[in-house]
């Protein structure tokens, strides 16, 4: 038996025994995908195992997540820092090799996946950026962006939408370094694909300008290096593998769904190993197999060794060039005098879609390493970076991109682009749409990256388009969620604000913005940059606290005039993002909201979950407690109750709610 062939099955016989002593994995896949996986990192993937973020080192990622165990046992044998040790405490808590790959955990892991369909657009955004900085960066003689893509799914990331999606757009926009090797074994948990997945996948990406390859047996490692060296050599599309398996492979349950999702069993573990001549102790692998796969891990270090020597010369050559280099891929922060500079004083009313336009376009003229683009709505979100190209085959320079309406792919090519490195990704669309835009946006704050989501038309302002279109239990929904910060400027200074942080925090945002005019207020940036502020304070101990986002701001206002001339005092808090204000200091987050105030209404056009902490015992919460209509935006406030008058008088119900406390105590 060669050493390749004892490679690819120590692939297989360590990630079974990792999934049986966890008692928990998916060991189909392993056993069946292990010769792709293994030809890959062998014969073509560009790594330094000492160096894992290398910069110009080829990307892989299983987008097939639940295979992980495969992936960390081919990262332990070439070299990565996953140890024996960890390939035991598979699955474990606190260990280096959770149950999917997770992105930040683990050496040599490159996206969290699991959720199928994700880690696919992930690697479409990978070889975006990549195709985006050759073409900045990029000089005769000097490749300093270089590399491939490689992407492994199973039959389960074809059939999520977002997979159709991904590929539609890869192959319209002829990303020819994005390698897609589809581990086709024709078996899900409830059975046999025929069930639920019969359609011609070869006809399929031909139609969306894929370059298609098959190999009928998986176990052949020749074939597969020829299909491989294809893909490479085919640089005008993105090419798709069809690679024949059988799940389960080499064990009693070789083909049967028995084998996806739970482990094998030790009596079954044992038969694997006998059919496949395997005598080496758990957890170990013949001296040969360490010794080649390390060799081959040496040998391809060798690569960022001469990346290296070539971009010195590279330096010396285009040193500006160089230098901007580094910067981007440093993670550049914009320079916010610079930027308020370009824009204007915000003082007129003005929809806040319209300023985070401006702002947008100011920070991108001194941070070029943005690239922005919409679900087919960059006119209506005002996020087109003016003057510049779209990202195209013919213009990859481009900074622009047309995502076409695909929301949910959008997302997660994005969270590529970002985890990419050297690039800011924004994207947009109306806010309603980020439903389908859920799961991505969730994987972007479970990887805790600072992707931007320019989220438009963010209410029943929307009017005559209708409840399909206005937005209602979106801001609970992504306020929610952990790790991202949510915000809902009310005019152009709190949207400088709400970018000024999207643009230094590390973790993802969300800026949501109105369709219709709002008025300028007088505040300090730097208090709204804290969350939630006081916009308006009041004489002595205020009676009423006034707590409100975006546009109804002004209906809080307002309210407090009304209320002014009644004798009761109120002061109007702006709370342009709960989770911002919930990191400040208590000291802070009292001085704004009075703890000894009892009397509160907190006003918002969306859902009324997300203010019961704050309007507590004897608080009113003007909010939606259903969908909108359809109708004039200025009506539609009226009707739902988003008046000055209104909200008064909930203002003196809450007094009221009070007084009669302490008259009961």
């Amino acid at each position: 038996m060669s050493v390749e062939q004892k490679s690819v099955d120590a692939i297989r016989i360590l990630s079974t025994e990792a999934i049986q002593r966890a008692k928990s994995g998916h060991p189909g896949i392993c056993l069946g995908a292990a010769p792709i996986a293994y030809e890959v990192y062998a014969k073509h993937l560009n790594f330094s195992f000492r160096n894992p973020k290398w910069d110009n080192r080829d990307r892989f990622v299983l987008s097939a997540g639940h295979g992980s165990a495969m992936l960390y046992t081919l990262l332990h044998l070439f070299g990565y820092d996953v140890t024996k040790e960890d390939l035991i405490n598979f699955r474990q808590l606190g260990s280096r090799t959770p149950g999917h790959p997770e992105y930040g955990k683990t050496a040599g892991v490159e996206t969290s996946t699991g959720p199928l369909g994700q880690g696919l657009a992930n690697a479409v955004g990978f070889a975006v950026a990549e195709a985006h900085l050759a073409a900045l960066f990029n000089r005769p003689e000097y490749p300093v962006v270089d590399h491939y893509t490689y992407v492994l799914t199973g039959d389960g990331c074809l059939e999520e939408g977002i997979g159709y999606e991904a590929c539609s757009f890869a192959g319209t926009q002829k990303l020819g370094k994005l390698i897609l090797l589809y581990d086709c074994n024709d078996v899900t948990i409830e059975g046999n694909m025929k069930n639920t997945f019969s359609e011609d996948v070869a006809t399929r990406f031909l139609a969306q300008g894929w370059q298609v390859l098959r190999v009928n047996d998986a176990n052949n490692l020749y074939t597969l290096n020829n299909a491989l060296e294809r893909a490479k050599a085919e640089t005008e599309r993105p090419t798709v593998i069809i690679c024949k398996s059988v799940i389960g492979y080499g064990s009693p349950l070789a083909g049967s769904a028995d084998s996806h999702g739970a482990p094998i069993g030790e009596e079954n573990l044992a038969a694997t190993k006998e059919n496949l001549n395997w005598e080496c102790e758990p957890f170990e692998v013949p001296d040969e197999v360490r010794q080649h796969c390390l060799a081959i891990a040496e040998e391809r270090s060798k690569k960022e060794n001469e990346w290296n020597e070539m971009f010195d010369r590279y330096e010396r050559a285009y040193p500006d060039l160089a230098e901007q280099y580094k910067t981007f891929m440093s993670g550049m922060q914009p320079d916010w005098e610079k930027v308020k500079a370009e824009l204007p004083a915000f003082d007129k009313p003005e929809a806040t879609r319209s300023c985070g336009g401006k702002i947008l376009n100011a920070i991108a003229k001194v941070m070029p390493n943005i690239m922005s683009g919409s679900a087919d709505l960059a006119p209506s979100c005002k996020t087109e970076i003016l003057g510049q190209e779209y990202f195209s085959p013919e213009h990859r320079e481009g900074c622009n991109i047309h995502f076409g309406i695909r929301e949910h792919a959008m997302a997660a090519i994005c969270n590529g682009i970002q985890l990419h490195g050297g690039l800011k990704a924004v994207c947009s669309t109306f806010f309603s749409f980020t439903d389908y835009m859920k799961g991505s946006i969730r994987m972007t704050a479970l990887m805790n990256i600072p992707v931007l989501y320019v989220m438009t038309h963010d209410s029943i302002g929307v009017g005559e388009d209708g409840p399909t279109h206005q937005p209602m239990e979106q801001l609970i929904s992504l306020r929610s969620i952990p790790n991202i910060n949510v915000y809902r400027p009310c005019d152009g200074g709190e949207t400088m604000a709400a970018f000024k942080c999207a643009f230094t925090d590390s973790c993802p945002s969300v800026i949501v913005e109105t369709r219709q005019n709002l008025p300028a207020y007088e505040h300090a940036e730097q208090d709204a940059e804290r969350g939630a502020y006081v916009l308006s304070d009041c004489n002595g101990k205020p009676d009423v606290l006034l707590i409100g986002t975006g546009s109804e701001i002004e209906v809080c206002m307002n309210a407090k005039n009304l209320l002014a001339r009644d004798g009761i005092k109120a002061k109007v808090v702006s709370m342009v993002s709960i989770e911002k204000f919930e990191q400040q200091d208590e000291e802070y987050r009292d001085g704004v909201i009075d703890r000894d105030v009892k009397a509160r209404v907190c006003v918002e056009a969306a859902s009324h979950y997300s203010w019961y902490r704050y309007s507590r015992d004897f608080g009113e919460v003007v909010a939606m407690r259903g969908f909108g209509v359809s109708g004039p935006a200025k009506q539609l406030f009226e009707y739902f109750g988003f008046t000055a008058e209104n909200v008064a008088n909930a203002a003196k119900r809450s007094i009221e709610n009070v007084k009669l406390n302490r008259f009961s105590h």
